[in-house]
């Protein structure tokens, strides 16, 4: 039977630092449109406080996360042991987009290590519930290493290059959402 949790107390501050990925779903509003649930690598999630927690968001081929949370706000953050004692934590929440140039954005920055080409964006979810489930059905995997072909990617495009692929690229959702302006 899984617990749900007040906060995130230190116990599971150090259980999600632990873990070397990340899963984030949302979804538009209404009951068209397409659900996405998008994999992130664990050093781009911190907890901020104990009902707060940000991710990097990082360029990439689609912005569905993005122009969902800046449609209805809803996400879901899911953890899960790959190894160790199994289990599965979910931070259901409303999120936030914090774009470079805004206010917030090199303080809430100054929470996570990497090279800034390739971010486009900080999420923030503000947590209103804490759900842990068994994970038992989740197979154990051995952790390699992180992949190099992002930094190398946005190394060969540059600066410009990475910006012009984000207006090009990331301007619209699938379902014609606005994304990165």
């Amino acid at each position: 039977m899984g617990k749900v949790h007040p906060v995130l107390d230190e116990a599971l501050r150090g259980w999600i630092a632990a873990q070397r990925m990340f899963f984030v779903a949302t979804a538009p509003s209404g009951d068209q449109g397409h659900v996405n649930c998008s994999p992130k690598g664990g050093d781009a999630l911190a907890v901020l406080g104990p009902t707060t927690v940000a991710y990097l968001d990082r360029v990439g081929s689609g912005i569905e996360t993005v122009a969902h949370v800046r449609q209805n706000g809803r996400i879901v953050v899911m953890l899960t042991a790959f190894e160790g004692p199994p289990r599965i934590v979910r931070l259901h929440g409303r999120g936030r987009v914090v774009l470079p140039g805004a206010a917030e954005f090199a303080g809430l920055r100054a929470h996570f290590a990497g090279p800034e080409l390739g971010v486009r964006a900080i999420v923030v979810v503000e947590v209103t519930r804490i759900g842990d489930s068994c994970g038992f059905g989740v197979p154990l995997y051995r952790y390699e290493g992180e992949r190099e072909q992002m930094g190398k990617w946005c190394e060969k495009k540059g600066a410009d290059g990475v910006s012009t692929y984000i207006k090009d690229k990331n301007a619209r959702s699938l379902d014609g959402l606005p994304g990165i302006d």
